[in-house]
């Protein structure tokens, strides 16, 4: 049987590509252990439509 543990699957977007006004959008995802970091998380990931590392946010 599979284990339920505390590890959730979120979603990172970008902060910077809605103010750009251009196309698509920049998203990853990744998983996070909710016991460790109850709050929303930030990375800074690569954004290849802007072509450099922007901050992700978590969503949803």
């Amino acid at each position: 049987m599979a284990k339920k543990g505390n590890r959730t699957q979120v979603i990172l977007e970008c902060t910077e590509h809605k103010a750009t006004g251009k196309p698509g959008t920049s998203r990853y995802v990744t998983t996070k252990n909710k016991k460790n970091t109850p709050d929303r998380i930030e990375l800074k990931k690569y954004n290849p439509i802007l072509r450099k590392y922007t901050i992700h946010k978590e969503i949803k």
